[in-house]
């Protein structure tokens, strides 16, 4: 197999419809309801709204991934961080290097804007994207407990 030439770029609200079903997709992977119009208006709410930054992943002219951060603040670093909340890979795109160009693109992102650090959570489960933040240098917490409050 011959190897994939993988370009990242920011996307714009321009790109909504190359995002729609990946984000999608992405929330059926953890087993949410898909709902495409949704998907769309919160994500043109993001991008409008300048709520978040977004990359898109392409092999050739195909969308095959994405990575959305999420500006945040930590106070004992008392520094903008980025939470980077969502990374998918449509499954034809995996173990090509898309994965990993993501998150080089999020870090370089991160620390252009001057970001302390980029911070992420995934579910205990997910095997295969641990040993992708491992590879790229990511380091597991292991000093604190994540604690969430559905509201």
């Amino acid at each position: 197999m011959m190897p994939r030439k993988i370009t990242i770029r920011r996307a714009t609200v321009r790109d909504l419809e190359l995002l729609v079903p990946l984000f999608d997709a992405y929330r059926r992977f953890y087993r949410l309801q898909g709902d495409p119009e949704l998907a769309r208006r919160f994500l043109q709410e993001r991008l409008e709204r300048h709520e978040s930054v977004i990359f898109l992943a392409f092999d050739d002219a195909n969308a095959v991934g994405f990575t959305q951060l999420y500006p945040s603040f930590s106070s004992g670093a008392m520094a903008l961080i980025f939470v980077l909340n969502d990374l998918f890979v449509t499954p034809e795109a995996r173990r090509s290097g898309t994965g990993s160009a993501l998150l080089r693109a999020a870090a370089e992102y991160g620390r252009g804007a001057g970001a302390a650090r980029l911070t992420l959570s995934t579910e205990l489960t997910n095997s295969t994207a641990q040993a992708l933040y491992e590879r790229e240098g990511w380091k597991r917490d292991t000093m604190f407990c994540t604690y969430a409050l559905a509201l």
